[in-house]
């Protein structure tokens, strides 16, 4: 699995217009489920990304995780995380998982997160979204398990 770490002062997601997920200070998580990932994959990344020290102790150091911080996290699939674009300028998209695995593992991953301690909310698979976020930082992290 992909995804797209970043610290937030605050995010949400609209579809058409109704806000369906939001955090406050915390982690926006853009991820995608990739060909072969497995529900050990999702549980992996949800554990790495909980325990990810990016917030500031005391001294200013990014060295907090989200549960240290008791933060919250907004998790939204972004397929587009796929996108090989080695043969040219239009992005291929067939190293990500099948929608139907992709959604299983997302909704594992959230799952996995929630689980860790972790307060989450959601955009919506595969639905057109809206993003918006203050990053904080800015702090942006790709990671991958």
């Amino acid at each position: 699995m992909k995804a797209v770490v970043q610290r937030v002062a605050e995010a949400r997601v609209e579809i058409d217009g109704e806000v369906v997920g939001r955090c406050g200070r915390g982690l926006m998580i853009l991820v995608c489920a990739m060909g072969g990932d497995t529900e050990a994959n999702a549980e992996a990344l949800a554990a790495r990304i909980a325990k990810l020290r990016v917030f500031r102790d005391d001294s200013g150091r990014m060295n907090r995780s989200i549960l240290d911080t008791q933060g919250a996290a907004l998790v939204v699939s972004q397929f587009t995380l796929a996108a090989d674009t080695s043969r040219g300028n239009r992005p291929g998209f067939a190293a990500a998982a099948p929608p139907e695995t992709g959604e299983r593992l997302y909704e594992h991953f959230v799952a996995a997160l929630r689980a860790g301690g972790v307060p989450a909310e959601t955009g919506r698979f595969g639905a057109d979204m809206a993003v918006h976020l203050i990053n904080d930082g800015p702090v942006t992290i790709p990671l991958e398990r």
